[in-house]
């Protein structure tokens, strides 16, 4: 993967067990902190139009909250239907306090 590191937010404004949504050089990211630690995948749902950021987190997955299709965070796998896509997951780095993707 290239080496192509964006600032994504400010890890300041993200607590643990939280998600968000951020917009990065023009890809719809969902940013998760989970147990210290951060993670990213695309935004959108592999199924239909929504935002993940918008569904619930629990237990290392994100539920779509159109259709409550859910993925694993770590992996980005489907892990129930309707979603078998899996959702494209990011490189993360936290450098001070601003989190960091890598787009490729």
């Amino acid at each position: 993967m290239a080496d192509n590191w964006v600032k994504a937010a400010d890890r300041s404004a993200l607590g643990d067990g939280e998600v968000t949504g951020v917009v990065v050089a023009g890809h719809e990211i969902a940013l998760y902190a989970i147990d210290g630690e951060i993670f990213a995948t695309d935004d959108i749902c592999t199924h239909a139009y929504a935002k993940l950021s918008d569904g619930w987190m629990e237990r290392g997955e994100i539920e779509c909250p159109l259709h409550a299709g859910r993925f694993e965070i770590k992996t980005g796998k489907a892990t129930a239907p309707p979603c078998i896509d899996n959702v494209k997951t990011y490189p993360v780095r936290v450098e001070g306090d601003e989190i960091q993707v890598n787009l490729g």
